[in-house]
């Protein structure tokens, strides 16, 4: 990959269209379950994260926003897209039994060849102000919530110095098939939260 034009001052997300459905599932399978870059998850889950069909319905949900951070010829925002998605995350918007709304934020990678380069900081960022900018306009506090694997302290202590804290929310990692197989009896996911308004 060429680099020499990318920088996290070239970020810019849009939202995700099908056409993109083919490079989400290969940067996601790469980030999460190959063993390139920091955020992978190759020691404690087995197996795919994502298949074309989950992409499909998220990316046809009403309520689920997912972004992607395409490549593109020259680096500016404008320039003819490659077709390679360089990083992505979603904004889920969920709504509790007490009617009240809050954002899950997911999905979140970035290419393991632009990792610790401040990329992944920039499309955070762009979608928490997407999630406090939708609540607000619905008059609900912006709360942010995540999931993370458990045995995971390095990514834990990533989100916690961008003002996430766990909330005590914790459940068994599934194992269901959908989501990979666990390599270890004890994963758990870990619910962070962050409250940027109240």
């Amino acid at each position: 990959m060429n680099q020499s034009n990318l920088s996290k001052d070239s970020v810019f997300l849009r939202q995700a269209k099908a056409d993109d459905i083919g490079a989400l599932e290969q940067l996601l399978n790469c980030c999460y379950r190959e063993t390139a870059g920091w955020t992978n998850e190759a020691d404690l889950v087995g197996g795919i994260r994502i298949t074309p069909d989950e992409l499909a319905s998220t990316i046809a949900n009403p309520t689920h926003y997912l972004f992607v951070y395409p490549k593109n010829t020259t680096g500016e925002r404008e320039a003819e897209e490659t077709g390679e998605i360089l990083g992505c995350i979603a904004v889920d918007i969920k709504t509790d039994a007490d009617s009240n709304k809050k954002a899950y934020i997911g999905m979140f990678a970035v290419h393991p060849t632009l990792q610790g380069q401040g990329v992944g900081n920039v499309i955070l960022q762009a979608a928490e102000t997407f999630a406090d900018r939708h609540l607000q306009s619905q008059n609900q506090p912006s709360r942010l919530t995540m999931s993370i694997l458990s045995h995971r302290p390095e990514l834990l202590a990533y989100y916690q110095r961008r003002g996430y804290q766990l909330n005590g929310n914790k459940i068994p990692f599934p194992n269901d098939g959908n989501n990979g197989e666990p390599k270890r009896e004890d994963l758990e996911l870990l619910e962070l939260e962050k409250r940027v308004s109240e």
